[in-house]
């Protein structure tokens, strides 16, 4: 027998079969061809072609040019979580405000005061992850992993949010409201608050409290109550109220989350909460996640975006993309695809403008 027919007489494929089995193995992986790759653009649109995370990452890429190429214009919120301006992202994140790259923010706390604490001049500092702990509790330094703060810096910036809190009239504010008024006591061209508040872009922290803004707002709070004072609070629900007006009133949404957390189960249930302005939205049209969570624990922050089109939050058409790689490396692979292919020029500018509680402009400027 020769020995073609013999193979054959192991895999007895007929006709179709192998037509079916050419047509599923038509296209070859890529390899990086650093003779072709000029930029992190050109790095970026070879893992698309690629394996493993590697693609995952690059069909992330994909995705956010969708997002900001899409002539339907869909708004882009954008999600964050995890010690991201520790690890060196505060002008990645910046600059995607800057550059007409996010409409809205859902942040963690921490995020935020980060911020908040670098634009008062105060450093992250290279770390050891395997420091001695305790050494660094006698001097006061608090450590992020492999990144150092200043516990003492600390200390007087969560004093300075209970003061400046202390000036401002007594009643409820959104997280966004105060977030933005907090965003005017600092003079930072490099802060995302400052940046947000230029560029009109709100920023909604629905845990707030859990942070060292919220440590902040307590000491303020405990002092009015000790000198008889009507502390000011931060009213949750009307965040929801604020962020569900944004989702019902854009064309189309998109989600862009970073990590996982609060903000990505928030921008996720304002989706849900649409139905209560009697306008479901279908879901958002695009999404992506960077993240390290996994979905076989069950938690939220691993949960793939398929699981998300079963609860209605992203649509049952979306384009959406998920890479399991650490942001630190993830956020600066797929941001600089978008920066350097230039997504952002032809892309219109929001208005979004506030009375109050109340989202009275979401206008498409060309």
């Amino acid at each position: 027998m020769a020995y073609k027919d013999f193979i054959k007489s192991i895999y007895p494929l007929d006709k179709k079969l192998r037509g079916e089995k050419r047509k599923i193995m038509s296209e070859r992986i890529s390899h990086v061809d650093y003779g072709k790759v000029n930029n992190v653009a050109d790095l970026v649109e070879s893992f698309q072609s690629m394996s493993i995370q590697a693609r995952n990452v690059g069909a992330c890429a994909k995705i956010y040019e969708k997002m900001l190429t899409d002539p339907k214009r869909p708004s882009v919120i954008l999600g964050i979580a995890g010690p991201l301006i520790a690890a060196g992202l505060r002008k990645v994140l910046r600059d995607m405000v800057h550059y007409n790259m996010v409409d809205a923010i859902v942040s963690t706390g921490a995020i935020m005061y980060q911020d908040y604490y670098a634009a008062k001049g105060c450093g992250h500092f290279l770390g050891n992850p395997n420091a001695d702990d305790k050494k660094l509790r006698e001097l006061y330094i608090n450590r992020i992993y492999d990144t150092y703060v200043d516990e003492e810096f600390f200390a007087e910036h969560d004093s300075l949010i209970g003061e400046f809190a202390s000036r401002l009239e007594p009643k409820d504010y959104s997280s966004r409201e105060f977030l933005l008024r907090l965003s005017e006591t600092i003079d930072d061209d490099e802060s995302i608050l400052v940046t947000a508040r230029k560029k009109g872009v709100p920023i909604f922290c629905p845990a707030l409290n859990d942070s060292s803004i919220g440590i902040g707002l307590t000491e303020h709070y405990y002092l009015a109550r000790k000198a008889g004072r009507k502390p000011l609070t931060i009213d949750s629900i009307r965040d929801n109220y604020e962020i569900t007006q944004l989702v019902v009133k854009s064309r189309a949404t998109a989600a862009f989350y970073v990590a996982g957390g609060v903000p990505k189960n928030y921008i996720n249930d304002s989706i849900i909460m649409s139905y209560i302005f009697g306008n479901y939205t279908g879901g958002h049209k695009y999404a992506l996640q960077l993240t390290t969570d996994v979905p076989h624990w069950g938690g939220l922050s691993g949960s793939t975006l398929g699981e998300a089109q079963s609860w209605g939050k992203i649509n049952k058409e979306a384009n959406f993309a998920m890479a399991f790689v650490e942001p630190s490396v993830s956020l600066p692979l797929v941001f600089g695809y978008a920066f350097q292919k230039k997504l952002y020029k032809k892309r219109s500018k929001l208005s979004i403008k506030w009375d109050g509680e109340n989202l009275k402009e979401l206008k498409v400027r060309r």
